[in-house]
């Protein structure tokens, strides 16, 4: 530990010493420099009031001191040299009245440390307990530091930084022993990947922002490479031509095309220029960080938007195309792009040709072409026209086939039965496939004898097998009408006889209905009962769930409409008995030769009866 030293005397007032003493000490000022008389100065007398010193001898050797040591009092960072090393702390002269102490926590940076070396300190506390100067090396570092990177801030210095590790969003690097931000989009002009290999790596960065408040720093290494890449930008965009090659790397990928990089220019290949064939996505084609050579098709004025292609620097494939190949010929490819009309086929490299869906089948009866292939699929087909200056082809699966129409009247003659497969609907009937290429329409009227049916989903499904019977054949229109319920015997042909005019049946009411009801006499006939024939012989009408005997008044079997009635059936009773009564009163007047008077009370009197008076 070094001696204390800083005390020195303030007024000649508060110093009681001899003459002596006085010459002494004048003798001593004026031979020896400030450090000597510090060192040499006895103290412990000059305190007991045993030496005196003069006034003007004091103002002299204060201003020595001034002159020669440094101020203690401000903040400034100073240099000073190691002097001592102990086992905790650094002995630091910083030419200041006594020697100042920094913990060897604050030198972990710098294990070589040693006796001698020069090092900047801030002055931590003037005197500690024990009277020592307390200095701080790493506080003086920050200062400089700040001061170095406001310095490299304001004039656009190059600086070297130290990529300490990740953080959210980028890195933090070490510059001049302050952390500062380095954002993910800032490492380089390309998207970086892997962020893990920057760690640990010295680079060169630009301080773009600082913020004094919150003493943060934001570093830049993208900034020094946009400052190179914009001179090469310059001289590549000057010597840009149509049709010229380059070689670039991919710098991206995406849905719709791949960004190149041509040396500082970037330049797009959209995805119908990468391949002559057809693709679902570029990286198909490419892949990231790849070198390719590219041609120019296209720029703007300013030449910032640069359109590349990659399949133009290769044979167009239509040009490769065998001469051998000819309409009629079958070819094999694979199922590429299906829209609802048709399915492209690539046959070859880059040659596709269309089967339009009106070409997969000989069903006059269209359905979509995801009906018949998938995407991936590899197919057989015809060719069918073929346009090598166009560059199209259409192509033909059903042609590798007979027409199943050729002997149509042979394998389905009219009032011949089969089997079919409920394929689609209309709101006017049901298309049936007989079998691949032959289907017939079912019209709503023909699916069943008793059922009313609004429409074809209410009596069967798609995919249900139905028994059919050929009704009309059509060869030349390619049309077949075909019958459900001439399949099976017609109830009405039975119910006509069985609920003929003027039979009874017992039901009960089933609804009670717009002017009337329904009564339900099996599972085919539901008769309607006006409303003036549900009156009961009490002059009372039935209700639902009543059971009662109707009488059918109506029947008819092309409509299938059947009316019945419950009032008939007293009422017919009564006019049975009002026949009765005029036969008899008709034998009794001839009998007793009545007048003409009493026959007509008589008649008045059944009259009244039977109207209910």
């Amino acid at each position: 530990m070094a001696e204390k030293k800083e005390k020195t005397p303030e007024t000649s007032g508060d110093v009681q010493a001899t003459d002596v003493a006085t010459v002494e000490t004048k003798k001593t000022v004026e031979k020896v420099n400030p450090e000597k008389f510090l060192k040499e100065f006895d103290w412990h007398n000059y305190e007991e009031g045993i030496e005196q010193v003069e006034d003007k001898k004091l103002e002299e050797f204060e201003k020595l001191v001034n002159e020669n040591f440094v101020d203690t009092l401000n903040n400034e960072v100073v240099e000073g040299e190691v002097i001592h090393i102990s086992d905790r702390d650094a002995i630091i002269d910083i030419n200041a009245k006594s020697e100042g102490v920094i913990s060897l926590n604050e030198f972990r940076y710098n294990p070589g440390l040693k006796v001698g070396d020069k090092v900047e300190v801030l002055i931590d506390v003037r005197e500690d307990a024990t009277g020592q100067l307390v200095l701080s090396h790493r506080k003086a570092r920050v200062i400089k530091a700040w001061d170095r990177v406001n310095a490299a801030h304001d004039s656009g210095e190059i600086v070297n930084g130290f990529v300490k590790c990740r953080t959210k969003g980028g890195m933090i690097v070490d510059v001049f022993g302050i952390e500062a931000f380095l954002p993910g989009s800032q490492i380089d002009v390309k998207p970086i990947r892997d962020y893990d290999q920057y760690v640990n790596k010295t680079m060169e960065f630009k301080v773009v922002k600082i913020n004094h408040e919150f003493k943060n720093v934001v570093v830049s290494h993208k900034a020094l490479i946009e400052a190179d890449i914009e001179e090469q930008k310059k001289e590549i965009i000057g010597q840009l031509e149509k049709g010229q090659v380059l070689e670039g790397t991919v710098k991206n990928i995406t849905s719709y095309g791949v960004f190149m990089d041509l040396g500082g220019v970037d330049g797009l290949i959209h995805i119908t220029d990468l391949s002559w064939s057809r693709i679902n996505h570029p990286n198909e084609i490419v892949e990231l960080d790849e070198k390719l050579n590219v041609v120019i098709l296209d720029f703007d004025e300013n030449k910032s938007r640069i359109q590349l292609g990659l399949k133009q620097l290769s044979k167009h494939p239509w040009e490769a195309l065998g001469e051998e190949l000819k309409v009629g010929d079958h070819v094999k490819g694979k199922v590429v792009v299906i829209a609802d009309y048709g399915a492209f086929i690539e046959v070859a490299e880059g040659v596709e040709g269309l089967i339009h869906v009106s070409e997969m089948s000989w069903s006059t009866h269209l359905r979509s072409a995801q009906d018949f292939v998938s995407v991936g699929d590899v197919v057989e087909a015809q060719i069918l026209t073929l346009d090598r200056e166009d560059r199209k082809m259409s192509l033909g699966i059903k042609q590798l086939t007979p027409d199943p129409w050729t002997d149509i009247t042979t394998k389905y003659p009219v009032g011949s039965k089969h089997k079919g497969i409920v394929r689609n609907f209309t709101n006017f009937g049901v298309f049936v496939e007989l079998e691949e290429g032959i289907d017939g329409l079912i019209y709503i009227s023909d699916l069943s004898w008793t059922k009313k049916i609004k429409h074809p989903s209410e009596f069967c499904a798609v995919g249900d097998e139905l028994e059919v019977l050929v009704l009309e054949l059509d060869v030349e229109g390619r049309k077949l009408s075909l019958g459900h319920k001439q399949t099976k015997d017609n109830p009405w042909d039975k119910y006509e006889k069985e609920f003929a005019l003027d039979t009874t049946h017992k039901a009960e009411i089933f609804e009670i209905v717009d002017k009337g009801a329904t009564v339900v006499f099996n599972d085919d006939i539901t008769a309607f009962i006006p409303s003036r024939h549900l009156e009961k012989e009490d002059g009372k009408k039935l209700k639902k769930g009543e059971e009662a005997d109707f009488k059918i008044i109506e029947f008819n079997k092309e409509f299938k409409r059947v009316v019945a009635s419950h009032t008939a059936i007293f009422r017919e009773e009564e006019a049975k008995n009002v026949k009765a009564a005029a036969k008899k009163q008709k034998a009794a007047a001839a009998e007793a030769k009545p007048t003409l008077g009493d026959a007509n009370d008589a008649l008045q009197a059944l009259k009244d009866k039977m109207d209910g008076k």
